[in-house]
C-alpha cells in the first residue's frame, strides 16, 4: 500500500511540473497529456493488459474505485488509442472509434486503418523507442489531415510493451496556410493590372491633365471601375476562402431550393429585363428540400443565373428548371436544378476548366461584363461542400446548360 501511495505522489508531482510546463508553453497540452499517460504507466498504475472498448468507465481493482488510467485516456478530448508490441488493439476511446469506425480490441491496427505511413512510424518507434510525429491524409469519407503522436511505454524488461498513438485533425490549419498562400499568389497576380492604371490616371491628372477637366471626368470614372473592379476582386477572395475553409463540414439544415431559386429570379429579374433576356422559372414540384446553407445556395444560383443572363443574352431568353429524380442506384431522391442560356455557347475544350480559379475563354469580355473570374469556382466548393454534383453542358451556337444535384430530404 505505502509502494501505491508513493508512485501515486510521484504522478502527482510529475503531472504538477507538466502543467507548469504547458502554462509556460514549453510544451502543448496534448503533448502533456501523453507524457502523463507514459508516467502513469512507468508508475505501476497501468494493469499488465490494458482490454478496453471505448463504451464503458472501468475501475481500476488496485486504486480503492478511483479513477484509472482508462478513465484518463477516455477523457481525452483528443482520439487516443494504445497497442501491444504486436500492433494489436488494446485499447481505444470513443474519439478514435468516431474517426476510425473499424476498430476493434485484440485486432491488429492495420486492420482498421491502412495508412503505410503510420504503421512505418509506430514500427520504428517500437523498434527504437522514444516518440515519432507525422501527418498523414485521408480521402474518405472526405478530404482530411490528420497529425499522428506516437509515444511508447516500456515495460519492466525494458522492452516496449505498449504504444500509444495520440490522433488530431489538422485540416483546417492545413486549408488555412494552403489559403493564405493561394490568397496573396492569386490577389497578387490579379490586383497588378487595375493597380498600374490608377497609378498611371494619377500620375497623368498631377501632370499634363491637372488643368484639363473633360480627360480628368474620364480618367476619374475609368478609375472608379477599377476600383470597383478590385473590391469586387477582394470580396470573391474572401467569400472563397471561408467557404474552403468549411468544405469538410456538410451543412445539415433544411433548405427548401423552391424558395432560395425563387428568390434569386426575383433578385435578377431587373438584370434581366435590361438585357432583352426573357427569365422562365419552372417548378416542377411543390417542394424540394436539401440540407444546405441559405445563403451559401442563394450565391450557387446567383452566380448561375447571373452568367446565363450575362453570358447568354444574344438568345434571349434563359430557362430555370427545378426537379425530383431517382439516384442512378436506385435509393432516394436528387434534387435538380438546371439554368440553361441560348447564346452562343462554349468550345468543348474550354468547359473541363471553366470553374477554375481566374479561368475566363474571354478575358476582355469577362472583365468588361464585371467578372472577376471566381464565380464559378465559389460554385464549385459550395456544391462539394453541400456533397452535391456540378454538371456543365455546351454546344456552341446553341448555348449552356448548368446542372446542380444535391440529396433531397424525403
Amino acid at each position: 500500500m505505502h509502494r501505491i501511495w508513493g508512485r501515486r505522489w510521484l504522478v502527482a508531482a510529475l503531472a504538477l511540473v507538466l502543467t507548469l510546463l504547458a502554462l509556460w508553453d514549453g510544451i502543448s497540452a496534448w503533448h502533456g497529456v501523453a507524457a502523463l499517460a507514459m508516467i502513469i504507466a512507468a508508475a505501476g498504475l497501468v494493469p499488465p493488459t490494458i482490454v478496453q472498448d471505448g463504451n464503458s468507465t472501468p475501475v481500476h481493482p488496485d486504486n480503492g474505485g478511483k479513477p484509472s488510467f482508462e478513465d484518463l485516456v477516455a477523457a481525452i478530448p483528443d482520439p487516443v488509442i494504445v497497442l501491444d508490441a504486436n500492433l494489436a488493439v488494446r485499447f481505444f476511446n470513443r474519439k478514435a472509434r468516431d474517426i476510425i469506425p473499424n476498430l476493434r480490441v485484440s485486432e491488429a491496427l492495420t486492420y482498421a486503418l491502412r495508412v503505410p505511413e503510420l504503421i512505418d512510424a509506430i514500427r520504428a518507434a517500437l523498434d527504437a523507442g522514444g516518440s515519432r510525429q507525422i501527418e498523414y491524409s485521408e480521402r474518405v469519407p472526405v478530404d482530411r489531415m490528420v497529425e499522428a503522436q506516437i509515444s511508447t511505454i516500456m515495460g519492466p524488461s525494458g522492452r516496449t510493451d505498449f504504444v500509444v498513438i495520440v490522433l488530431r485533425d489538422v485540416t483546417q490549419r492545413q486549408r488555412v496556410e494552403q489559403m493564405r498562400v493561394d490568397f496573396v499568389a492569386n490577389a497578387s497576380h490579379e490586383l497588378r493590372t487595375p493597380l498600374a492604371s490608377l497609378l498611371g490616371f494619377v500620375e497623368t491628372l498631377q501632370g499634363p491633365a491637372r488643368n484639363d477637366p473633360v480627360a480628368r471626368e474620364k480618367f476619374l470614372d475609368i478609375m472608379r471601375a477599377q476600383a470597383n473592379r478590385m473590391s469586387r476582386l477582394i470580396d470573391d477572395l474572401l467569400s472563397l476562402s471561408r467557404i474552403e475553409l468549411n468544405a469538410h463540414v456538410q451543412p445539415d439544415k433544411p433548405v427548401d431550393l423552391n424558395m432560395v431559386v425563387g428568390h434569386v429570379a426575383d433578385t435578377l429579374g431587373p438584370l434581366a429585363h435590361d438585357r432583352g433576356v426573357v427569365l422562365s422559372l419552372d417548378k416542377r414540384v411543390s417542394s424540394l428540400e436539401v440540407r444546405g446553407e441559405r445563403d451559401e445556395l442563394i450565391r450557387v444560383f446567383e452566380n448561375l443565373v447571373e452568367n446565363a443572363i450575362k453570358y447568354g443574352a444574344s438568345g434571349g431568353r434563359v430557362e430555370v428548371i427545378l426537379d425530383s429524380i431517382p439516384k442512378p442506384q436506385g435509393k432516394g431522391l436528387d434534387a435538380v436544378v438546371t439554368v440553361r442560356d441560348f447564346g452562343p455557347g462554349i468550345e468543348a475544350e474550354h468547359v473541363p476548366r471553366l470553374t477554375e480559379r481566374f479561368y475566363r475563354v474571354d478575358a476582355a469580355k469577362s472583365r468588361e461584363k464585371g467578372g472577376t473570374g471566381l464565380g464559378l469556382a465559389i460554385v464549385k466548393h459550395i456544391v462539394a461542400r453541400h456533397r452535391g454534383r456540378l454538371g456543365i453542358e455546351s454546344v456552341p451556337g446553341e448555348g449552356t446548360v448548368f446542372s446542380v444535384k444535391i440529396d433531397q430530404i424525403i
